[in-house]
């Protein structure tokens, strides 16, 4: 019956299929959820379509409509594969809606797309997304249908269907003589305004007599005279109807939503009993996390589509999101966002789901007055609102007379017209169904898998504060593709099973590659839970080791022993700056990073300073807006993350006699550095000294030859046979006996440009 119809001659918007050769959808691609609980599969909303899906579902659910369209085949409608050849006739029409039919019966999807049937309409973007009259349409389709089978079998079937006449009967009241008129019809248009029913407006526009007397009297035929006579119609029995599909309007003249009631006559789907549910603590409409988690706890899938929420939104709460939420919540994009500890943005960002399943509501069963009265086959009704299908009750219908939703266009047929138990056979459906099915655990497996990267202890070893390879030509690293949704023991078992050379216990920390080298953090101790759970992500470093020590080495874990990369400074007078850039890790204290220099106990430690007040500085004392601080001794216990250190930060090391000659200031490094080899290289002790003692009388405005306060030139020349570094100590030694304390603090702590 159904011929090639999922033969795909392109990608169905938002569906992928594998072909012939194999190919298979892109893993980045959704294929589409699968039906929902009533098993039915609803319609896309293009944009403004809903009066298009709220017909079309009508049509599929009239048994005899659906029946006459699939008894058309391939050799009265052609092929659309051949639709653009010139010699071929391809009746693209009716063959899209057999199309669209079969997937809406029988594949394995929430919803199905109406891109292809408009495009066979010819209609363009605008006409297609425009609000239109679902009568109108209704006319405009059966009407092309027709059109598109003429010379086929089914050229007469609209008519045979939906064909009804009018007999209007005029009896004379004198001689009995019957007149009869009969008038076609496809639909009635019934004016409901100011009546109690529908039934009151039917009999008053059709069914009440209607006297022709006074000045208003009937020429009969048969008298050939005007008489009085009466305009009645009589019942017929063979004629009688009942409701099977009702659309309806929520809005006003010129814009609104459609969707549709529809009694499932062929039980096409699973009608599910209506359950209240108990929430553990009542919805709270005025607060959008919580209506939003509820919205999403409800999904089969525990996810929704982002471009689905606002209508998801506005039929829980009956408000949109930017009338109730937006003036204090911002976007609902952003809102979500910013409660990533309850959301998560999956499939690339266009579905949103909760990363803790929230409690299950305790459900309850309908009281006595709200059990199903009508259990008969194909007694049951649906609601289809575009893509989404659910049970509702005969008695629901009743609602839908007035107001701002209410029914607009009314579907009957004839009450004896039965349908077999047969009536929705599965034909070649198994196929794509199964190529679904495939795709969607392609596409899971896809969207879970992440790219962790291993470092194996025994490819480390534990140097300056942090774990470094022990090749210098290779990370040490192995790269593993892994399900998240798996658990921390499917991850050790993989784990031992590729290294099959592993002894003892393993353990598996969570790392990152610091400046300083490579860090770890915490350890995964539960077995059980998912790597999910656990906050592993693509792209994560997990360390395998004992969880003790790796290569002899005890190992420190934790944010706060984060190894801190600094670049130390050593001048020497006369010679190049030796600068390294070495680790330490930030629990370390200062006066065990000193020792690990191998520094003697007189050295001292500076850090530089690039300005601020004394209260923002990390470490160090002293004055001046920028230049080199020397650490007090209180520092040396305290650690390097209590000192604001920062990888990149340089710390000076050198001895009391030239921490004078490299207090110089300057914001980057590289020009401290050349400042401080052209000084030392250049200027000799004498000129120092004599720039020292001028620098000293300018400063705090002394005369030159004021007696015990400044040593003279010949006094610091007579020094000047002191060449070592011991003996130079010692005259800085002297000059503080000597009590020559201007110029000694002068020399220890100049901070300006020399």
């Amino acid at each position: 019956m159904f011929g090639n119809l999922f033969e795909e001659e392109e990608e169905e918007e938002g569906f992928s299929s594998t072909s012939s050769k194999g190919r298979v959808a892109k893993g980045g691609d959704e294929p589409p959820p699968p039906r929902g609980r009533s098993s039915l599969c609803g319609i896309k909303n293009q944009g403004g379509t809903c009066y298009l899906n709220s017909l079309l579902q009508t049509l599929l659910f009239t048994p005899e409509f659906r029946e006459e369209l699939f008894s058309l085949g391939a050799d009265e409608l052609g092929c659309l594969e051949d639709k653009d050849k010139p010699e071929a006739k391809v009746r693209v029409i009716p063959l899209e809606l057999q199309r669209l039919f079969a997937r809406l019966l029988l594949v394995d999807q929430q919803s199905a797309s109406t891109a292809d049937l408009t495009d066979s309409f010819g209609w363009n973007s605008s006409e297609g997304t425009n609000q239109h009259d679902v009568q109108e349409l209704n006319r405009i389709l059966f009407s092309a249908l027709e059109h598109s089978l003429v010379g086929t079998s089914g050229s007469t079937f609209i008519h045979r269907l939906y064909h009804g006449t009018i007999v209007n009967s005029i009896v004379c009241k004198e001689c009995g003589n019957v007149s009869q008129r009969q008038e076609d019809f496809l639909d009635l248009t019934v004016c409901v305004c100011g009546v109690s029913s529908l039934e009151e407006a039917l009999w008053t526009m059709f069914v009440e007599e209607e006297l022709f007397e006074g000045n208003n009297l009937y020429r009969c035929a048969q008298c050939n005279r005007l008489v009085t006579a009466a305009k009645t119609d009589g019942e017929d029995s063979d004629y009688t109807y009942e409701l099977f599909s009702v659309i309806i309007h929520k809005g006003g003249c010129y814009g609104g939503h459609y969707h549709a009631y529809i009694r499932d006559i062929d039980e096409l789907g699973q009608w599910e009993e209506e359950v209240k549910k108990v929430c553990e603590s009542k919805l709270q409409e005025d607060d959008p996390l919580s209506v939003l988690t509820a919205i999403i706890a409800q999904e089969s899938s525990k996810s929704v589509l982002l471009d689905q929420l606002g209508q998801k939104l506005m039929d829980k709460i009956g408000s949109s999101w930017s009338r109730k939420f937006r003036k204090h919540y911002g976007p609902i994009g952003k809102f979500l966002q910013s409660h990533n500890e309850v959301f998560l943005l999956v499939s690339n960002g266009t579905r949103v789901a909760l990363k803790t399943n929230p409690s299950s509501p305790v459900t309850e069963p309908p009281g006595p007055a709200e059990q199903t009265t009508n259990s008969d086959p194909g007694s049951h009704w649906f609601d289809l609102n575009d893509s989404t299908v659910t049970s509702i009750r005969e008695s629901d219908i009743e609602k839908q007379f007035q107001g701002k939703e209410s029914a607009y266009m009314l579907f009957y047929r004839k009450t004896q017209l039965h349908r077999p138990s047969e009536g929705n056979e599965q034909h070649m459906a198994q196929e794509e169904n199964l190529k679904l099915q495939q795709m969607r655990e392609e596409f899971e497996a896809t969207n879970n898998t992440v790219e962790l990267r291993l470092h194996l202890a025994p490819s480390y070893k534990l140097e300056n504060g942090a774990l470094q390879p022990v090749s210098r030509d290779s990370d040490g690293s192995t790269a593993l593709s892994f399900d998240r949704r798996k658990t921390v023991g499917d991850l050790r078992l993989a784990i031992y099973q590729m290294q099959e050379l592993w002894e003892g216990d393993m353990a598996l920390t969570v790392a990152k590659s610091l400046p300083a080298g490579l860090h770890l953090y915490n350890t995964l101790t539960d077995d059980t839970v998912s790597l999910y759970s656990a906050g592993i992500y693509t792209n994560t470093d997990l360390f395998v080791w004992n969880g003790r020590e790796v290569c002899g080495g005890t190992v420190q874990t934790g944010a706060e022993w984060e190894p801190v990369l600094l670049t130390v400074v050593r001048p020497f007078l006369g010679e190049n700056v030796e600068q390294e850039a070495r680790g330490f890790a930030g629990g370390a204290t200062l006066g065990e990073v000193k020792e690990a220099l191998g520094e003697p106990k007189e050295s001292l430690l500076c850090q530089e300073h690039k300005g601020g007040k004394r209260k923002e500085q990390g470490a160090g004392e002293g004055g001046g807006a920028s230049g080199w601080r020397v650490f007090p001794p209180d520092d040396m216990q305290r650690t390097l993350k209590e000192l604001s250190l920062k990888d990149g930060d340089f710390m000076l090391l050198c001895l009391l006699f030239l921490l004078s000659l490299v207090f110089i200031t300057s914001v980057k490094h590289d020009v401290i550095l050349q400042k401080m080899i052209t000084f030392l290289s250049n200027v000799s002790l004498p000129q120092l000294l004599s720039e020292v003692k001028q620098r000293a009388i300018e400063e705090l405005q002394l005369q030159e030859q004021t007696p015990g306060k400044i040593l003279s030139n010949a006094a610091v020349h007579n020094h000047l046979k002191y060449t070592s570094t011991l003996k130079f100590v010692k005259l800085i030694k002297c000059m503080h006996k000597k009590q020559d304390l201007m110029l000694f603090c002068i020399f220890i702590s100049l901070q300006s440009n020399c």
